[in-house]
């Protein structure tokens, strides 16, 4: 009997080692599929880091240009405030040199009230009509080419 058991014992051993054995085969073939997904792991690795190096310089860049535009547009928009502030000033001079000839013009004609209506609130004053002003600046402008006195 002594001999069975350990015939039993040595085959149950054999059997354990064969499933050991395979189970060994297993994880060898797991443990190369990791390896090799290890290395693709680390070249997606690497280029990540490449593209991120990159992307880090391209945002650099972009700040750069950022900041110069922002100069740059800031110094034109100041400018820009300038020229209208310069504009407007002109423009009322302009308006006020309309009138002042709209109201030399119509002095100038034959039994005009303008002298009347020079004393009265500047609200109430008569308005030329275009076609006055029009000739108004027109005899301006040729009373200059002359060489007279335009004003």
């Amino acid at each position: 009997m002594s001999h069975t058991a350990g015939l039993i014992i040595e085959t149950l051993v054999a059997a354990l080692l064969l499933l050991t054995i395979g189970y060994c085969m297993l994880l060898n073939k797991r443990l190369k599929r990791l390896k090799a997904d290890e290395q693709s792991l680390k070249a997606t690795i690497a280029e990540l880091i490449t593209a991120t190096e990159i992307a880090e310089r391209a945002v650099g860049g972009l700040k750069v240009t950022v900041r110069e535009c922002d100069q740059n547009l800031g110094g034109q928009l100041a400018m820009a405030n300038e020229m209208t502030e310069r504009l407007k000033k002109q423009t009322l001079v302009g308006e006020e040199v309309l009138h002042r000839l709209s109201r030399i013009a119509l002095a100038a004609r034959p039994g005009s009230d303008v002298a009347k209506d020079t004393n009265k609130d500047a609200n109430k004053e008569a308005r030329p009509a275009t076609k006055s002003i029009v000739a108004a600046a027109q005899a301006f402008a040729e009373r200059r080419k002359t060489g007279g006195l335009a004003a």
